[in-house]
Order: C-alpha cells, then structure tokens, then sequence
C-alpha cells in the first residue's frame, strides 16, 4: 500500500498540486487522468521517488517493492533482452550474477561450495528456475517474438524496446507497479495481452494511459489532476466521465440560478438604494449580492479543453466510392500487399487491423496518390472527394509558415479573422496562432491536420493511426466528430474504443489474404469463423499471432 498525505509540489510560483491525500491499495488499479501539463507523469514520479515533492509524506509498506516503466529507450542498449527483463527483480538479478560469478571461478574452494549451495536455494525460492520461461513468455506476450530474445538491446527498434521495457517492469510480482503510457508503441494484441496481466494482478498498479479501453479495462478507481487537486473516484474510466459530466452541468445549473437570483438583486440595489424608506433593505441586499459574487467565483471551471473536431461533407457522396483491382505493393523486397481488392460503400467507415501495419499504410499511400502500386488499379467515384491524414505528417510542416499562415494554404476563406477563429475551436487561440510550425509537438501538428481536413469539405476521410499524440480529450472529441460524419471514413488506429464505436466494417490484411467483415469490433475479435480463418491465413508466415486482434 502506498499513503500519500498532504503532498504538494510547486513548479515556478504555480503549484502543480497541492495538499494531496491519497490511499493506493493492494488489488486495484488506479489511473491517473488529466488536461495536458496538469502533471500526470510528475506525480508518478514524485511517487517512485525520481522526483521530490515540496511538503507532506508518501510511505510504502515496509518491505515493499516499487517497480516503474523505465521511459529511457537506451540505457539498457549494453546488455541483452533477457538480463533487460530480469533486471525488473533487482533482487533475483544480483542472486544470478552473484552465482554465474562463483560458477566461473578456475579456483573453485570448499568456502565457494558453500556460498554456491546457499545461492542455488536463494536462487529457487526466488523463482531463478522458472525466470527465463516466465521473461520469454511474457516477451511472446508482448508481441516481441523468440528470434529477439537473445539479441542485445541496441539491435532493437524502438517499438521493441517499449516492450522489453514493459516486460522489465512487470516481471518479478511487483507490490506496486508504476506506469506511464504502457501501450504507446504497442498493438492491440500486445495491449490485449497486458489487459490480462493487468486484471489479474493481485497488488498495486498505479497507470497514466490516454487508451479509454485500456482505463476502462484494468482500472478500478480513476484518480483525476484537475484545479491543481487530485481527486479519486470509484469505478473506471466511463464511470468518472459520466460523473464529471453530472458534476460539471451541477456546477453550471448552480452558476445559472446564481446569476439570476444576482441580477434580481442588482436591479433592487438600483431601484430602491435612494429610496429612504427601502435604504436598509436595499443595503441588505448589496451584502446577499456581494456574497454571491465571491461565490460565483469559486465554483470550479474545469482545466480541460476539448477541441472542436465537426467533419461536414460539400457534396453528398453516391454509390460508386473506390474500388481497388488487384493492387500489389513491395518494399524493401517484402511483398505487403498480393492482389488486394476492395470496394468501398457509400455508408462504410472501415477499420483496418491487424499486425500488417505497413501494408496498410502502403495501401493508404497509394490510393492517396502518394506511392504507386507496382501492379494493379484503384478507382475513385466522381462524386467523392478524398481527405488523408498519414501516419508521419512531418513533411507537411517543414516550412517557415506560422499556423495561421500555414492553414491559409488550405482554407477557401482567406480572411485571417476566420482563419484565426477556427483555429481557436482547435485550442490554438491567442498567439499560439502565431506560433511556427516547425517547432509544434506531435499532437499539435496532428490538430493542424485534422483542421485541414474539416476545411476540405471531403467526403472520404483516410486516416493513419490518426489517434497517435493526442491526449484524451482530443481523441474523445475526433472519436465523437467521426461517428457524426455522414460520409465514408477508412482508418487504423490502436484504440479498441476508437475502433469499437467508429467502425460498421473490418478488414484485415494478412500474408495470405483478406478477411472482411461487415460487422463491429467486438464482435469481429470473438467472432470463432474470423479466428480460425485467421489461422490459417498466418500459418507458415513465421508470425506467431494470438488469434485476436
């Protein structure tokens, strides 16, 4: 268990958080939620220790071990995946090494005999004999296959590292498990897996996600940074946003009726304040009025900021949408797409899942006129206009142009006021308008993108991995502008509530073929035919799949 009592921590003169008081217990799950900036990652840190808080007190239970998700992608780039793992259970690591040093002395003494029989039994009761099937399932787990177990961590990508790391973090049984951000990087059969894990973890998970699914999966209690306090509430992720929506309307009924009973009162205070007979009354009133005003000031506006993300189509689109004949694309020698055809329907928004991502990028490209096809055609209907958002946008935004100016360039109304304003329901307002365009972070230059494409007026939206960078609210309010638009959406994303709740059509890509269903996502990932069609679909491919997505 970790207390956390009267802890604040100020950055500058602000106070990041102030007077925490916080109780993590064994069995549950707890994520920490929050605007951008309001301190998610701070406070994890203040917890581990990595970080010191100004006042207050945070004790573990003594004997405790505290694990945390490593965010350093190169410090372990000297050793090998499995002693990466196993350094997660410092104890049991130093056990290992302590007994392979004994095991390599030439001078082996009777002293050393004794030392080696005392660490073979600290070494069992450790589970030292189990560890390396346990770290080599739980990388298969992860999505890294058997060929990099063995491998140092310097030959890994970086989405192979996230996945060591993870593994480091969670091996060994942990009292209290730290971590932020666990399924960046990974796919939604590698955040599945950990969704597992998770849930049948039996002590302290402490998690920063911005995946709904994934805090609605694992977590039982949602600890919310906002108004510079951390507040906890019972239930997941779902179960807090539905509160903060009650809370906030309570909070905007009561400012309401405030408002009202003042403007009463003001108009007393004016009629009757010269009047001799009314003076005391009216005096009386000034005081109810003056004490409402300080109340009105309390009442809390959230941190929060949801942009405004609405899609609207310029013309309605008919039946013939795109259909692709046999498309066949290769990079690098390796073959990602044989022979694709689809054809797209005027009411579909499809997802494309799958462990083939670069396949679907490469179809995205090609039909965006990106890339060209080494063999095969696509056709787009005459009544369809096509807006894409890729996976890297970086090419988009390597000019001098400031974000007004570069929105500009795609804007049918020219007038800076418009330009300005829209960009405002973006949460660019002010002079961050005028910021450039080269030094925008990752999420920013995705909410420039996505103001291009509500400018198009397109009625076919494609998207890469679209939600990549943005925070929570973001992605709620790109989530909720892509179930209301009336035209065609095609997309890959990594968030199952994204796919779940935009998408009426899956398809995936496999080595040997396609699977399409008209169906949701839920309903496709239990679906036993798709499983067993997806089985054979991979078998002899060398990829070792768990037979969801």
């Amino acid at each position: 268990m970790i207390s956390v009592s009267d802890v604040s921590l100020r950055f500058s003169e602000k106070p990041l958080f102030k007077d925490v008081n916080l109780k993590f217990t064994s069995g549950n799950c707890y994520g920490i939620i929050g605007a951008n900036g309001a301190g998610k990652s701070t406070f994890l840190k203040v917890l581990s220790g990595e970080l010191e808080h100004d006042t207050g007190t945070i004790t573990m239970s003594p004997g405790e071990r505290m694990s945390v998700l490593k965010q350093d992608h190169f410090a372990y780039d000297e050793y090998s995946v499995m002693e990466t793992v196993l350094m997660g259970y410092p104890k049991l690591y130093e056990c290992s090494k302590a007994r392979d040093e004994i095991y390599s002395k030439a001078d082996f003494t009777e002293e050393d005999g004794i030392k080696s029989a005392e660490l073979e039994a600290e070494y069992g009761e450790l589970g030292g004999y189990e560890s390396e099937n346990q770290i080599q399932q739980m990388l298969s787990g992860l999505g890294l296959e058997e060929e990099y177990h063995d491998k140092m961590m310097s030959e890994l990508d970086e989405s192979q590292k996230v996945r060591v790391l993870l593994a480091q973090a969670i091996y060994g049984n942990p009292d209290v498990l730290l971590l932020d951000e666990p399924t960046n990087g990974l796919d939604i059969e590698s955040i599945t897996w950990l969704e597992n894990f998770l849930m049948d973890f039996e002590n302290t998970v402490i998690v920063v996600s911005h995946d709904r699914h994934f805090l609605n999966t694992v977590c039982t209690f949602i600890c919310d940074i906002d108004y510079g306090k951390i507040t906890q509430f019972t239930g997941n992720y779902d179960f807090w946003y539905q509160m903060s929506q009650i809370m906030q309307r309570q909070a905007r009924d009561q400012q309401k009726k405030t408002e009202d009973k003042m403007k009463d009162l003001r108009e007393f205070i004016l009629r009757f304040s010269s009047n001799a007979s009314k003076a005391k009354q009216a005096t009386s009133r000034k005081k109810i009025y003056d004490k409402l005003a300080d109340g009105l000031e309390d009442i809390p506006v959230t941190t929060r900021k949801f942009p405004y993300v609405n899609f609207k189509a310029d013309r309605e689109i008919g039946n013939n949408v795109l259909t692709t004949n046999k498309l066949c694309y290769s990079e690098d020698g390796v073959q990602l797409l044989k022979n694709f055809s689809l054809t797209v329907n005027r009411t579909d928004k499809i997802a494309f899942v799958g462990i083939e991502h670069n396949a679907i990028t490469g179809l995205f490209d090609i039909i965006n006129g990106v890339r060209k096809a080494d063999d095969g055609e696509y056709f787009w209907g005459q009544t369809t206009t096509h807006a894409y958002l890729p996976r890297d946008t970086n090419s988009y935004f390597q000019n001098d142009y400031n974000i007004t100016e570069w929105l500009k360039q795609y804007s049918k109304d020219q007038d800076d006021a418009f330009v300005r304003g829209f960009l405002g329901r973006m949460l660019f307002s002010g002079d961050e308008s005028l910021k450039k365009v080269k030094v925008l972070s990752g999420g920013e230059k995705v909410r420039c993108m996505l103001s291009k494409l509500m400018l198009s007026g397109s009625n076919v939206l494609i998207m890469d991995d679209p939600t990549n960078h943005l925070d929570l609210e973001a992605i709620q309010s790109l989530n909720e502008g892509l179930i209301q638009f009336p035209g065609v959406v095609m997309f890959t994303s990594h968030d199952h509530e994204f796919i779940q709740s935009i998408a009426n059509r899956i398809v995936e890509i496999t080595p040997n073929g396609v699977i399409d269903r008209m169906m949701p996502f839920d309903d496709y990932i239990k679906d036993e035919q798709v499983t067993e069609l997806r089985k054979q679909l991979y078998e002899g491919t060398g990829k070792k799949i768990k037979y969801r997505i």
